[in-house]
């Protein structure tokens, strides 16, 4: 019989060290530099979640008074989440690439500390949320090396397709990581009092349709006829059908949680002046994406899958709409037949 601690988790439960492990024991030689891997990323959340805890104490709010590559101001925490991630990924010995959203250009690991994983990551996602204590979070994704040699562009723009595993971990009433390394999606909470994830949502499947729609409809004068029209008649069904509920927290990995536990579909579309979009692919779609799609879910761009899209360059922005197969599905449906190109005639 499991023994529980005095919040009723049971001590001897599945971490998600051991539940790695036990991945890998399936696969025969198997060098475990995965779970290496996966354990560096470990330590890195556990770091950054007690910064969120301590951020306004340590005094770690606030500007930092640079702009990061995407223009964006960096805040405090920012800087320290990215400089643990980088320096516990280095430290792993099992990395070559880093590509990160604070960062300009790759982060090459230098030879005798070279691996054979590249990881793509944002480290602190939904950050203009931090001074109002807002649920944030970290993003990854994680490919192998592909060539021999040096690293090369096809090694790092990788499609999605390519993904070994890819995860993320959620900072609020507790912190969470969701994972996924290519069979199934499962969710580990962190104990505090033991110092570790313990499973606690095994094979995470989403429901098929949901109630909710996820979207920030302050860009809706941006939005193409299609995505609009979906929108629209969320709000206002036809036939007698209820309407749908709408929320949205403003941080992906908050927003993209709530529609993976409850259904529905995430929505950050292309408007008139951000024609590409606004999120990045490599470290924000295409982990989102893959997890979802190992949950049953459906990830696009509008128009193709996200994770058959083929990446050209480390910062790319890319629109997507996630969550719900069926949801997903009709509004595709809307894009075909609203944003067609009209046919050229002769």
């Amino acid at each position: 019989m499991s023994s529980t601690n005095q919040y009723g988790i049971e001590t001897d439960a599945m971490t998600l060290q051991r539940f790695v492990m036990n991945e890998q024991r399936k696969y025969e030689g198997a060098s475990g530099e995965l779970t290496t891997l996966l354990t560096s990323i470990l330590t890195a959340v556990k770091a950054i979640s007690s910064a969120v805890r301590m951020a306004g104490l340590a005094q770690l709010f606030g500007i930092d008074g640079k702009t990061n590559v995407q223009g964006e101001e960096v805040k405090k925490l920012d800087v320290l989440s990215n400089e643990l991630m980088i320096n516990v990924l280095k430290a792993s010995y099992t990395t070559c690439v880093m590509v990160s959203e604070e960062n300009e250009t790759v982060i090459e690991v230098e030879t005798p500390k070279r691996g054979k994983y590249i990881v793509t990551f944002d480290p602190l996602d939904g950050s203009s949320n931090i001074d109002c204590l807002v649920s944030i979070g970290t993003i990854f994704g994680i490919y192998k090396k592909t060539t021999e040699g040096d690293v090369t562009d096809s090694d790092i723009l990788q499609p999605g397709r390519k993904m070994v595993a890819a995860g993320y971990a959620l900072y609020g009433s507790a912190t969470m990581i969701v994972i996924s390394l290519g069979h199934g999606v499962n969710g580990f909470m962190l104990d505090p009092n033991i110092g570790e994830f313990i499973l606690t949502h095994r094979n995470m499947q989403i429901p098929k349709k949901g109630k909710v729609y996820s979207i920030n409809e302050g860009y809706a004068k941006k939005w193409s006829k299609g995505v609009s029209e979906y929108v629209r008649t969320r709000k206002f069904p036809e036939n007698g059908k209820s309407a749908l509920g709408q929320r949205y927290v403003g941080s992906m990995v908050a927003d993209v949680h709530r529609t993976l536990l409850n259904g529905g579909i995430f929505m950050y579309p292309a408007t008139t002046d951000a024609v590409s979009g606004k999120l990045r692919l490599l470290y924000e779609c295409i982990p989102m994406a893959y997890i979802m799609e190992q949950a049953g879910g459906l990830a696009t761009t509008g128009t193709m899958p996200i994770l058959d899209l083929q990446p050209t360059r480390i910062h790319q922005r890319s629109p997507i709409f996630l969550g719900s197969k069926e949801d997903v599905e009709e509004l595709i449906s809307f894009i075909e037949k609203f944003d067609k190109e009209p046919e050229k005639k002769d």
